[in-house]
């Protein structure tokens, strides 16, 4: 089957402040706020929705298709995409910018303060999906550029491909009447709680009535799992036992990415989740998100002492 990702390309960028910000910040004068914060150093993270959930689905046996921007420092990406067997026929690069990142600092008591440039993200990839199978293709649409969002989700109604809405973080560039004729459509909504209750918030709709637009509602609840909703039932499924849990972040991405596995074999959505679920497991082992690995056959080992056989 086809998987075409559309999202984003990002570089994390994380450094660790030894201090405490409030030690140097003065509250009665924050209003002319200049200060400098020397880091220890700096680590550089391969991230992005679209290249998270390529790198979990490359683990899984498949050969997504991502299409993003990147920027002009995009070598060592692609070098990384191409080692973990991962095509880059569908990301454009954007030669007068620099790949999106977000440079993150943390303090000891675990405050943040992150910059993001949005970078080459900020420009629409426009992969052509003409030659696409819509018997054979799906299309997953994670937070990225808007307008490739929007027309990712028209080429796909055009060609009657599947595709998924995954709104994220995306959510509060959207207005009513475009989030919902992204939506309507569309085979499956999949967002945490939290940005079910803003869906339902920007378009007015409660879920019985989101699920006119489309067939399926998968909200993920982190450590509770996720619960899977149709127009006949909402089914529960819990997540998968996982080791020490070190960075819940790119879990979500890596629940995507088991979810698209179980519908490329053929299973039924409540399967997929439970895919999804042990995906995640993975994830959260793990600083950062795609320094997990695994065999497909570990993974199933893993499926089966949670939830039985695949």
């Amino acid at each position: 089957m086809n998987i075409y990702i559309s999202g984003s390309m990002a570089y994390d960028r994380i450094m660790d402040f030894p201090g405490r910000f409030s030690d140097h910040i003065l509250p009665d004068k924050i209003h002319m706020l200049n200060v400098c914060f020397t880091v220890n150093g700096m680590r550089e993270k391969f991230g992005g929705t679209a290249g998270n959930v390529a790198y979990s689905l490359s683990l899984l046996n498949e050969k997504p298709i991502i299409l993003a921007t990147i920027g002009k420092d995009y070598a060592n990406y692609f070098d990384w995409l191409k080692k973990s067997g991962i095509s880059v026929e569908g990301i454009k690069i954007i030669d007068e910018e620099f790949t999106a990142g977000a440079y993150i600092t943390t303090d000891r008591a675990d405050n943040q303060i992150t910059g993001f440039n949005p970078g080459a993200m900020k420009y629409p990839s426009g992969y052509n999906l003409k030659s696409s199978n819509q018997d054979n293709s799906i299309a997953l649409i994670a937070p990225g550029n808007l307008q490739d969002m929007a027309e990712y989700a028209k080429g796909c109604k055009n060609k009657g491909i599947d595709y998924i809405c995954d709104p994220g973080q995306s959510l509060t560039a959207w207005e009513k009447e475009p989030l919902i004729e992204w939506i309507e459509g569309s085979t499956m909504l999949i967002s945490n709680d939290y940005e079910l209750e803003l869906v339902m918030k920007m378009t007015g709709m409660d879920k019985k009535k989101l699920l006119r637009l489309t067939k399926t509602i998968i909200t993920t609840l982190g450590e509770k799992g996720s619960l899977m909703s149709t127009d006949a039932s909402d089914i529960k499924i819990p997540p998968a036992k996982a080791g020490d849990v070190v960075d819940p972040t790119g879990a979500g991405d890596a629940f995507r990415a088991g979810l698209l596995k179980g519908i490329a074999m053929g299973k039924d959505l409540e399967t997929g989740a439970k895919m999804g679920a042990v995906a995640a497991a993975y994830a959260i082992e793990k600083y950062g998100t795609q320094e997990h690995c695994y065999t497909y056959e570990e993974f199933n080992e893993r499926y089966r002492s949670n939830f039985g056989e695949v």
